[in-house]
């Protein structure tokens, strides 16, 4: 079940530096231990490169690049280079995104501009450029990356980031309904509260660098007592990636451990 054997995935935000293990790097490695070659990119090269070390080290295949995915121009470079290495893309996973804390007063307009970009536009671009190749193999699976900040109001004042990912699960939808006849689907993978690495960045916008309340915090939010992890968000793409979920198209699967069903 579940096996990706054959298939190239396009993995955006690939990287986390460190002995941590955050979104992007444990799909790429989900996806790559369940067969599919890999090619990944980052803003920080050394972080997506420990990403295709493990891979490789593993058996898989796997290769990297530096790329700005609110960038048309490296988007494209992207693309072409994966297509260069493997000649196919049946799998994109749009992974990249950031939170900054704000409200419309006090959030500036280039953080917001910026939040926009980089949690939804992201997306729009890399759609724009894999879809036609997905089009012309007569299949394909998009998988992109949202929050249950998107659905609704999670205890954090986050005004741009709760816009940009409501957005992403509008684009996935609505471009999953015009390309579903061409044999391709297009998901959202929504997270609750996840203890990965980037739990310290968000302890130092909002609360302060309490690190050890802000993570009490998050526990006891959840009905299940505890944060997720970065591999119930892989587990996640896998199966929306695999042929098993091949009548799934236009929805967000929600792993938020009861979160959402608990703060209607």
């Amino acid at each position: 079940m579940f096996r990706l054997d054959g298939k190239v995935a396009l993995v955006t935000g690939c990287g986390t530096l460190g002995e941590g293990w955050g979104n992007g790097k444990a799909i790429a490695v989900a996806l790559a231990r369940q067969g599919a070659k890999i090619f990944g990119s980052d803003l920080n090269l050394e972080a997506a490169e420990q990403t295709q070390k493990i891979i490789e080290q593993e058996g898989g295949s796997a290769g990297v690049m530096v790329a700005d995915a609110t960038k048309a121009e490296d988007v494209k470079k992207l693309v072409d280079a994966c297509m260069a290495k493997y000649g196919r893309i049946d799998i994109l996973v749009n992974n990249v995104g950031r939170s900054e804390p704000g409200d419309p007063v006090t959030m500036s307009e280039a953080v917001f501009d910026e939040q926009l970009d980089v949690n939804v536009k992201g997306a729009f671009l890399a759609c724009k450029y894999v879809l036609p190749i997905m089009e012309a193999q007569g299949n394909g699976s998009v998988v992109s990356i949202s929050s249950v900040a998107g659905l609704r109001y999670i205890g954090k004042p986050q005004v741009g980031y709760s816009a940009g990912k409501g957005a992403l699960q509008q684009l996935m939808q609505t471009t999953g309904v015009i390309y579903a006849d061409r044999g391709i689907r297009l998901n959202c993978v929504a997270p609750g509260l996840m203890f990965t690495p980037l739990v310290k960045r968000l302890a130092d916008k909002y609360a302060k660098g309490d690190f050890e309340g802000f993570v009490a915090h998050r526990h006891k939010q959840v009905p299940a007592g505890y944060m997720g992890e970065s591999w119930d968000v892989a587990h996640a793409v896998v199966f929306l990636s695999s042929d098993e979920a091949r009548y799934i198209n236009g929805q967000t699967l929600v792993v938020d451990g009861g979160l959402t069903s608990a703060t209607r």
